[in-house]
């Protein structure tokens, strides 16, 4: 058999990390998914919100690294829960257990910050050394100069 779910949306809040009885760190969050199609009349795509968790050390990664509204790539396995209710009533619900999760959105802008806030140390910043290295030769605009 075979579970594996891929989704790519932007999280609804922030990451909430929790820690079991042993001390396992457990993450918790909800990205928002666009459908791929919209409907016939015309109107707007609409947008499935997708109740995700993370364990350990992927769980401390995505607490410390992703913030509402921030893209992120979830790999793992689809998951339904059975539970039961304050009121005695039997409940399900579906979430994907994250194995991975990944950045989906580019780089963030060359101050360091973004919508998102400020971006950790060595993350999503890249500043071009000021002078060219001097085993390297500028190109003209010629692109017949290329290699490839």
């Amino acid at each position: 058999m075979l579970n594996h779910i891929i989704v790519m949306g932007r999280l609804t809040r922030d990451p909430e990390l929790r820690r079991t009885g042993s001390g396992v760190a457990v993450a918790s969050f909800t990205i928002a998914v666009d459908r791929d199609f919209s409907p016939k009349d015309g109107g707007e795509r609409e947008t499935d919100f997708i109740d995700c968790v993370a364990w350990r050390q992927t769980g401390e990664f995505v607490s410390k690294y992703f913030q509402k509204g921030r893209m992120a790539v979830v790999s793992g396995r689809l998951q339904i829960r059975s539970w039961t209710d304050k009121d005695g009533n039997k409940r399900r619900t579906a979430e994907v257990v994250a194995d991975n999760v990944y950045f989906g959105d580019s780089k963030r802008d060359d101050q360091g910050a973004s919508a998102f806030g400020a971006a950790p140390a060595g993350f999503g910043t890249y500043s071009a050394p000021a002078t060219p290295a001097s085993d390297f030769a500028m190109l003209e605009d010629d692109d017949a100069q290329l290699p490839f």
